[in-house]
């Protein structure tokens, strides 16, 4: 499949070493499993730089590898760029919404990632980093369903349109 037609994800958080790269991983398994991962260019970033090149945090990949699931990025910030490159920048939060907006990108480019959820989650995927262990199983499992419906999303196939 050529690069145009494939589905262009970028997962963004505040430093790309926890919540961005779990979605990362999370979307590419989920994927790989469906048969589907050559149809997505798909890759993570932070709005902040502190941890550009460092593998994601270890608590990430331990709850990941529980699932089954690898982390292979390296931490990254977004660049202006980012948004001509990518089809979706989707956000793990508001405040990097915010950040990621000012960049320039699109209305319809930008999304929250918990948009992929039902009306009664919560909005924002929490920041894991300062807690313990279990705000990483909580973020694990926010953003292992929000990623099922994404994927679900993106892979449907249009309804045959009726002839009269």
């Amino acid at each position: 499949m050529s690069d145009s037609n494939r589905h262009r994800l970028l997962f963004i958080c505040l430093g790309n070493i926890c919540r961005s790269p779990l979605a990362e991983g999370i979307f590419l398994h989920k994927a790989n499993a469906r048969g589907v991962a050559e149809q997505f260019t798909i890759d993570s970033a932070g709005t902040g730089g502190w941890h550009v090149g460092d593998p994601p945090d270890p608590r990430a990949r331990e709850v990941a590898e529980r699932h089954g699931v690898r982390l292979v990025s390296r931490g990254r910030q977004i660049e202006p760029g980012d948004t001509d490159r990518f089809d979706l920048l989707l956000c793990m939060d508001r405040d990097n919404y915010r950040k990621v907006e000012r960049l320039g990108a699109r209305p319809d480019q930008i999304h929250l990632m918990l948009e992929f959820l039902p009306e009664d989650s919560p909005h924002e995927v929490p920041d894991p980093y300062y807690g313990g262990d279990d705000g990483f199983d909580h973020v694990f499992d926010l953003l292992d369903r929000s990623c099922e419906n994404l994927l679900d999303q993106l892979t449907a196939r249009p309804e045959p349109s009726s002839r009269q």
